[in-house]
């Protein structure tokens, strides 16, 4: 099957199965490797991806629901060799720790921001739940969300 989509804003097209994880496809057919392979089962959310502006776990999502869409990575945040600003308040908080789950929680906490830009950490929470991070490094983690949400205000 062919599958036509936007991937971080360029056109991109991938011959292959329609039920193969798309989280494979970013990763091994487009060498996207900043979507974290984490459980298999979306429970992590390590694999987050944006489709169509949703956050969705691309371990779980079909490639074929991605056709004639617009996918977005953690490689498609930054514009013109400028970070996002939530990327760059996970950096200023030193919330990377290993590095793993950070890619899937900054894209949930970019469209939570879109919805929400100055969330309450109750509000923080409840979009992050479900992200796990092993390394618990979930302090900075709520503090780079705020920050971001700051930098969106200034």
């Amino acid at each position: 099957m062919m599958i036509q989509f936007k991937v971080n804003g360029s056109a991109r097209r991938a011959e292959t199965d329609g039920e193969r994880p798309l989280l494979d496809v970013l990763r091994e057919d487009l060498g996207l490797t900043g979507t974290k392979y984490g459980c298999g089962e979306g429970q992590c959310r390590a694999c987050s991806v944006l489709l169509d502006g949703k956050a969705v776990t691309s371990c779980l999502t079909p490639v074929k629901m991605a056709a004639g869409k617009s996918v977005t990575t953690i490689e498609g945040l930054e514009k013109q060799g400028k970070l996002h600003r939530v990327q760059q308040a996970f950096i200023d908080e030193g919330a990377m720790q290993c590095g793993y789950c950070v890619p899937g929680m900054i894209l949930r906490t970019a469209v939570l921001l879109e919805s929400k830009p100055k969330p309450s950490d109750a509000e923080i929470n409840d979009a992050l739940n479900g992200n796990l991070c092993r390394c618990c490094g979930y302090p900075r983690i709520v503090a780079a969300v705020k920050r971001a949400a700051e930098a969106t205000h200034a």
